[in-house]
Formats: C-alpha cells, sequence, structure tokens
C-alpha cells in the first residue's frame, strides 16, 4: 500500500517550530489523529529520525486549524505537544509561540483574508478557550516575512506579529490561582501555583540552592535539582486541578531570581528539559506571578509600576518582554490584559507522509487524505 499523504506546513513559530495542518486533512478520531501525528513527527524515538521532529520539546509541535466556530473569532487552534521518546499527544497546554504562526497559516490556506497593509486575526484556542488577536503585516494577501522586529532565541530580524491574549486567566486549572494562595510550600519550598495561560509552578531559584543565573547546559545536566523539582511538580498537580501529572507536560517549572537588567530572571523547566528561553504563556505566567504581592516572583523581581507596565524576563539566551494592563488595588492585583511580540516564518509546504500501518494501531476509523 502506498503511504497516506497529508498537506503539511513547517512553521517557525516564536522560538518553536512546529507542523500545522488543517483539521479536515487529518484522519477522524482522536485515535487515529494521534497515531498519524506519531508517526508524522518520528514518535517515540529519541532522535526522531523517521519523522519531521527536531529531537526537542520546542520543535515536537503540532498545530491543528480550521475556521472558527465561535462567533466573533476567525479561526480554532488545538496545540499538540508531541512525546520525543514517549508516544504521547498531549493537548492539555496552550503554546504561545505555535500561536504566532496560526496566522501566516490562515492566510496561506485561505481561511482568512488580508486587510490590506495589516491584519489581525482572532484565533481561539480549543485547548483552553484563549482568544487571541494576532495582528501582523501582510503583503499582497499573506503574512510579511522581512522587517525589524527581533526576538531572543531566534536569529536575525523579521516581521513583527504583536499577539494581545483575553481571558487567559486560569485558562487550564480553572483559577488564577488554583489554591488560592500567592504561596503554597511544598517539598519545604516556597512556590506559587499559578495559570495565566499556562500552568507555572513559581519558586526562588536560591530556595533549592541554585543561583537562577546558571547556563542552560549546566541546569540540563543538573540531575539532583531535575529529582527534586520533579517531586515539586508531581506534588503541585493535584493542588493545581491537574491530578496525576507523571505524563503530563504541565505544570511547568520557572526558578526566578534578581535580575541583571530587566524585571526578573528565569529559568524554565518544560517539565523535564530546561528550556533554552522560556515559552510564551510561560513568560505571561511568571509575569503575572511576579504582580502578586507576597509572592517568590514578587520577592526577587524589580518590577515597574503603574497600569501598563512592561516587564522583562530574562531567559538564558536574552529576554522576553511582557507587557500586562493591571487593575484592582495594589493589594489585590488583577490582570486585565497581557501582550507581548513574536515574530513567525513559513518554512515549507508541501505534504507529509506516514506509513498505513502507523494508523492500523489506533483502534479508530483512519481516513485517506487526498494525495
Amino acid at each position: 500500500m502506498s503511504q497516506i499523504a497529508v498537506p503539511c506546513m513547517l512553521i517557525r513559530g516564536g522560538t518553536s517550530k512546529g507542523a500545522y495542518f488543517l483539521a479536515e486533512d487529518l484522519p477522524v478520531g482522536t485515535g487515529a489523529r494521534d497515531a498519524f501525528l506519531l508517526a508524522v513527527m518520528g514518535s517515540p524515538d529519541k532522535r526522531q529520525v523517521d519523522g519531521l521532529g527536531g529531537a526537542h520539546p520546542l520543535t515536537s509541535k503540532v498545530a491543528i486549524v480550521s475556521r472558527s466556530s465561535e462567533p466573533g473569532c476567525d479561526v480554532d487552534f488545538l496545540f499538540a505537544q508531541v512525546g520525543i521518546e514517549t508516544a504521547s499527544v498531549d493537548t492539555t497546554p496552550n503554546c504561545g509561540n505555535i500561536l504566532a504562526g496560526i496566522g501566516p497559516f490562515a492566510l496561506a490556506r485561505g481561511l482568512v483574508r488580508a486587510e490590506g497593509a495589516s491584519t489581525t486575526v482572532r484565533v481561539r484556542t480549543l485547548n483552553t478557550g484563549t482568544i487571541a488577536d494576532l495582528a501582523m503585516r501582510t503583503d499582497a494577501g499573506q503574512a510579511g516575512v522581512e522587517g525589524d522586529a527581533r526576538i531572543d532565541g531566534v536569529p536575525g530580524t523579521s516581521a513583527p506579529i504583536d499577539i494581545s491574549f483575553l481571558g487567559t486567566e486560569g485558562s487550564v486549572c480553572g483559577a488564577l490561582l488554583p489554591t488560592g494562595n500567592p504561596v503554597d510550600i511544598i517539598d519545604g519550598v516556597e512556590c506559587t501555583l499559578i495559570d495565566n495561560g499556562m500552568p507555572v509552578i513559581v519558586l526562588r531559584a536560591v530556595d533549592v540552592g541554585r543561583t537562577g543565573h546558571e547556563t542552560r547546559e549546566a541546569l540540563q545536566e543538573d540531575t539532583e535539582l531535575k529529582q527534586r523539582i520533579e517531586r515539586i511538580r508531581l506534588a503541585a498537580g493535584p493542588l493545581m486541578n491537574l491530578g496525576d501529572v507523571a505524563r503530563m507536560v504541565v505544570p511547568k517549572i520557572a526558578l526566578v531570581a534578581r535580575p541583571v537588567a530587566g524585571s526578573i530572571a528565569t529559568r524554565s523547566f518544560i517539565p523535564h528539559e530546561c528550556h533554552a528561553s522560556i515559552g510564551v504563556f510561560a513568560a505571561v505566567t511568571v509575569a503575572t506571578a511576579a504582580a502578586l504581592p507576597g509572592s517568590p516572583a514578587a520577592s526577587v523581581a524589580a518590577m515597574p509600576t503603574g497600569r501598563e507596565r512592561a516587564i522583562s524576563v530574562e531567559h538564558p539566551t536574552g529576554e522576553f518582554t511582557v507587557k500586562l494592563t493591571v487593575g484592582g488595588t495594589p493589594e489585590r492585583p488583577v490582570i486585565e490584559r497581557a501582550g507581548l511580540l513574536r515574530t513567525a516564518r513559513i518554512l515549507m509546504d508541501g505534504q507529509a507522509y506516514v506509513p498505513p500501518h502507523a494508523l492500523a494501531r489506533s483502534g479508530d476509523e483512519a481516513r485517506r487524505a487526498p494525495e
């Protein structure tokens, strides 16, 4: 039998890279879909040599996109984190980096039309219900590429994509602070269990015997630290309304420390590898934690004041600026809006192939896509 072929784009979104598909092109049924995605990415295999994955969590990601059924939204987006050495497809979390590529993909696939020199696409993330506006330059009906926007973790410059998030608070855990506390003690460590678009456990690096300024490589090899924070993560899962998180990619872990030049220094684990930078929603969530009086993040942050705050979140390869609109009172702040800058670029447009036997194991009906 010939291989199953499905139209696919590879897109760099922010500091990640993923395979983007139209929902209508994928096999029917969750089991068949997930079996297809595992085969496409080449999982489980630590090299992903027989697929499109890049053998790293930041490059083993998938976007599934369709016209939105939600009034006022343009497109729906389902994010999938595909396991590398495990046969897992996790659609629990958001991914703000892959989100950045949804606008260019939607234009290229004809899901939306350009509005002139600038186009805004409203995206609903099906994983959590989060709504985001993606404002981007458009040229000849497609997303612009050339520009002077620069984000740390990506070489060169590109056209900017301004992302504004609406209603991210508690998008996965059901509440900004699932326990109702800005501080919880887990394994003897003060933590903030928080979800402003991404479930994150925020703790001071010094409280686990680190500075928070180590290199990514040093932390990647730090087995003792990884074991300690994994114990914290497993204990935090039920407290964050996530249950047993042993096989889940959330919650993430963020070690925070006093900044060098920005607002707060971070070292992020996703959750078992140290991130070379920091994820979009993780940065938003850490910035939110830093705005909460009495939290571990607030104790080390150099926070700006006022209603509109630009918070520079430092990470191993640079910084990530999050723009927060803060209401409420100084004692009980309310994050009304989060915004940030990303870039994205279409790398390849073609067809992804998987052998038929990859779907035969799913137990669901598989549909052969047009070749």
